[in-house]
């Protein structure tokens, strides 16, 4: 059975949740019933794989670091053996301030976004070239497609990425009214 803790947090914004918002986090056994926040349960076994955070903080802030946080990591780093996994979140035309730039021009956003999962690969001593994969949000895919798929040609044909990773294009609303577009990436490399 689950210990109670006092979150006022939790607490203080039940007053805004639904009845049906209620019954899930009592089923996940968030609260009680008598809406008290729970312990989260304890892992039936340690971690396996060893996780750590991804950080270009020359470029990009931590999501905790808005004014209001948010609760995401930018990457995370994943140990498997012999190679490693480096999934990358939803990345954007975000400044080290985690303010939004280039706001309304397309083209200018996607080459930040570029240059910030660039920078956040560096960080973890890996590149483009170990990209297998990526989902590319588009807030207006009809009307931006055609310079996305130009500006990213041009940039993994400087690069000579061969093969191409695997890639998805997706509309979307963004996090942001002014992002136009977001990609998130995998990555594997191996372990020297």
């Amino acid at each position: 059975m689950a210990t109670r803790v006092v979150d006022r947090e939790i607490a203080a914004q039940e007053r805004n949740r639904s009845t049906a918002e209620l019954d899930e986090m009592k089923a996940l056994r968030v609260i009680d019933e008598r809406r008290e926040v729970l312990l989260p349960p304890v892992p039936v076994r340690a971690h396996t794989v060893h996780r750590t955070a991804m950080k270009a903080g020359d470029v990009l802030n931590e999501a905790y670091d808005y004014e209001r946080p948010s609760s995401f990591t930018r990457g995370l780093r994943i140990n498997l053996g012999q190679v490693t996994m480096l999934l990358i979140s939803g990345t954007a035309s975000i400044d080290d301030n985690g303010v939004s730039v280039h706001v309304g021009d397309f083209r200018a956003q996607l080459w930040r976004t570029y240059r910030n999962i660039t920078e956040l690969l560096a960080s973890e001593g890996a590149s483009w070239k170990d990209i297998v994969r990526t989902s590319c949000y588009l807030r207006d895919i009809e009307r931006d497609y055609k310079d996305f798929n130009e500006v990213r040609t041009e940039f993994f044909s400087w690069l000579g990425l061969d093969p191409l990773p695997a890639s998805t294009g997706i509309q979307a609303r963004l996090c942001r009214e002014e992002l136009l577009v977001e990609i998130e990436a995998i990555a594997m490399l191996p372990n020297e």
